[in-house]
């Protein structure tokens, strides 16, 4: 018996020594690890409490062309039809649908956010975004804020590493073994089985010069196109999905409106270089996407083909960067379907860029 009372007496002091330990580490060491480590939560923290609307996204949104007149985020563009919702907005380069779900779960109960407008961007997708060398980085900066656990253990789990780190050898082999084993079923019959194959045909003297040559910055970015957009959405596999489906269950769980604003790609150039059987792949998953959220209550704005080729400012790349006039289409229609949600503060011009 005496034995037991020891054995419960160690316990309840190792019990309250990590409390103390975790009272501790909250008050005099956590914002000092946060700042170092995950600083987009002070941003957050900035906003979520005069925050009505709040818009999530990644470069899409603030890229711009250095000709722009206006260089405003697409987010800033749109909250101009609503001048009396606060409408708020945080963003960074890379940032996908795996880094908003964990912003969303860091949102406390006591914000007024009654909107959540999340990037969908096509290309996240994709196997190049899914294992790019950017994701250890990405992952790591969102440990100390993983609302599952407690800030000293998540803390622990930063120093052991907890998260997915794999060397750019490693993740260049998964972008490898998707190319090749991922393929397309869609259009039967289809003139490649997957993006290797396709890549490969595109890259051997598919654009010729006048003189007979190769045309180099026609072919690369033909294959660009091809390994950026070359893939057909699995439902069950793609960590995308996954992702998207956990924002819609955990959005709905806290009662919020939730739009999800799909980005606009350049079919145009797309089709040009490559091809219909590409632009058929883009648009296949831009339905399956669309298809997929309405049926769970989500409010989709499908953009995808409403900016036309002059207004991407990337050309040796496949981003979703936009010109001014692009932003503004992207911002519009977003707006429109905002208006449903709040008709009483729409306005039919941007006010705040009149």
């Amino acid at each position: 018996m005496k034995e037991l009372k020891k054995i419960g007496f160690k316990i309840l002091i190792l019990f309250i020594s990590l409390i103390l330990m975790e009272v501790f580490y909250d008050i005099f060491i956590y914002k000092t690890d946060l700042n170092k480590h995950s600083p987009i939560i002070f941003n957050l923290r900035f906003i979520e409490d005069s925050c009505t609307i709040l818009y999530l996204g990644e470069s899409s949104n603030f890229n711009y062309n250095p000709k722009d007149s206006c260089r405003k985020r697409i987010s800033v563009f749109a909250s101009g039809y609503f001048p009396g919702v606060a409408f708020r907005t945080l963003d960074n380069s890379a940032y996908h649908a795996g880094i908003y779900k964990i912003l969303l779960k860091n949102i406390r109960k006591t914000s007024p956010v009654e909107t959540v407008i999340v990037t969908l961007n096509i290309r996240s997708f994709d196997a190049s975004w899914r294992y790019s060398d950017l994701e250890t980085g990405l992952q790591k900066s969102m440990v100390l804020i993983d609302p599952r656990f407690t800030p000293l253990l998540n803390r622990i789990r930063l120093s052991f590493k907890d998260f997915e780190i794999k060397t750019s050898e490693e993740r260049r082999q998964q972008v490898l073994d998707a190319w090749e084993n991922e393929t397309f079923d869609i259009i039967q019959p289809f003139s490649y089985k997957n993006v290797n194959e396709w890549d490969r045909a595109k890259a051997y003297a598919s654009w010729l010069n006048e003189d007979g040559s190769w045309d180099m910055p026609k072919i690369n970015m033909s294959c660009h196109y091809i390994k950026s957009y070359a893939f057909q959405i699995d439902t069950i596999n793609n960590i995308r999905i996954k992702d998207f489906d956990e924002i819609v269950k955990y959005v709905h769980k806290r009662g919020w409106n939730l739009i999800f604003n799909l980005m606009a790609e350049n079919t145009e150039q797309a089709h040009e270089l490559v091809g219909e059987e590409l632009v058929t792949l883009i648009r296949y998953n831009r339905d399956l996407l669309v298809n997929r959220y309405e049926k769970m209550g989500v409010i989709v704005v499908d953009n995808l083909e409403d900016v036309p080729d002059s207004l991407f400012t990337d050309r040796t790349w496949t981003t979703e960067h936009y010109a001014e006039q692009g932003r503004r289409i992207i911002a519009k229609n977003l707006a429109d379907s905002l208006r449903k949600l709040y008709p009483e503060h729409y306005v039919s011009r941007d006010l705040l860029n009149k």
